[in-house]
């Protein structure tokens, strides 16, 4: 019997596409069957670089935004770069795949906005280059953007090593049928004989404004820090997924009594919160959050939409519960009986709803 989920939920799937195939594929496919329209978009991520003294380049990778016959946003498709092990990077890239690299973030933001995903390297610096009043010149097959006085902006290079194979399935926010909004992206990708990559993990963004409150903050880091282990054992956490960690200390300790939010504030900044922990919690603390979720990272990857479904189900029954006044206590330290007691936790708030 699979889950029925209540919530708001975004979800972000990798998978991955077989050689001499893409994201685009099955961005077409989607949009094909769908009655849709596909749009080629730019992906803001990083690589590193090989630039002696220059730890990483900041890029934009193709991706494509897939919408449905009314215009509505139905997922878009973008690279992920932690996807390595199913990958050949001595391979070329294909005609059309490139990226735009670059090592400031502002100049970047303005370049998508002057750059054009569809088009190709030999000219996707040309809008751009007319800001500067100046040319993007060639070498070999890179193109290179400097400004009059001769500072590198950004390059245009090949996008080679079977980067075009990487496909992160970014979803809108799913309201209601989220199991039929899954499979309608999931089955042309199973059909086309996409799967789930060696590093693969499937991500949850669920609305963040109940977690607002402190005591419900509070409690999910007492969840993922307190039960971590028991959690990934009971979700089946892929142990071969890159950027996850357990919460930053400070922030643990902030929980051991009743913090208020300002509190909460102070220890996630102190522990240099950020995205890459097995619960991605920067977006609550956020002034001016850019998604204003709590993002579960820690659910293992998956190309069926029966299997999401039933994890996520998992998570919401739990962070329902962190949404009591109650503090959630330290798990058991018999790790069987602490999967147990997970189990009893989601069943007793499935219980308690209306």
């Amino acid at each position: 019997m699979t889950a029925t989920l209540r919530g708001r939920i975004g979800f972000e799937i990798e998978l991955l596409a077989p050689r001499g195939s893409s994201r685009r594929t099955l961005a077409d496919e989607i949009a094909s069957r769908s009655g849709g329209t596909v749009r080629p978009v730019w992906h803001h991520d990083s690589e590193p670089s090989l630039v002696p003294g220059l730890g990483r380049f900041l890029r934009l990778s193709q991706g494509f935004e897939v919408r449905r016959a009314d215009g509505e946003l139905l997922c878009t498709l973008v690279d992920d770069i932690t996807l390595l092990a199913d990958l050949d990077p001595r391979r070329p890239a294909p005609p059309g795949w490139f990226r735009i690299l670059g090592d400031d973030a502002r100049l970047l933001r303005l370049l998508a906005l002057h750059s054009d995903p569809g088009a190709d390297a030999a000219t996707a610096l040309d809008e751009a280059a007319r800001l500067w009043r100046t040319t993007a010149q060639q070498l070999d097959d890179v193109y290179r953007l400097d400004d009059p006085s001769g500072v590198t902006i950004a390059l245009a290079a090949p996008q080679g090593g079977e980067r075009e194979r990487g496909c992160e399935v970014v979803t809108a926010p799913l309201t209601a049928d989220h199991h039929a909004e899954l499979e309608r992206l999931l089955a042309p990708a199973r059909e086309l004989g996409f799967t789930v990559p060696h590093e693969a993990a499937v991500h949850l963004h669920l609305d963040g404004g109940p977690f607002r409150e402190a005591h419900a903050a509070a409690n999910v880091v007492r969840l993922f820090a307190h039960w971590r282990e028991p959690l990934r054992q009971l979700l089946g956490t892929n142990p071969a997924c890159l950027r996850l960690a357990p919460l930053p200390a400070e922030l643990v300790r902030a929980v051991e009594g009743t913090p208020t939010w300002a509190d909460l504030r102070e220890a996630a900044d102190a522990g240099g919160l950020t995205k890459y922990f097995d619960v991605n919690l920067t977006q609550l603390f956020s002034d001016t959050p850019v998604r204003d979720t709590v993002e579960v990272r820690i659910l293992p990857g998956a190309i069926d939409a029966d299997d999401i479904v039933n994890q996520a189900g998992v998570v919401e029954l739990l962070l329902e519960r962190c949404r009591w006044p109650e503090p959630i206590g330290a798990a058991p330290d018999d790790p069987g009986a602490a999967v147990q007691e997970l189990i009893v936790m989601a069943a007793d708030v499935l219980a308690a709803r209306p």
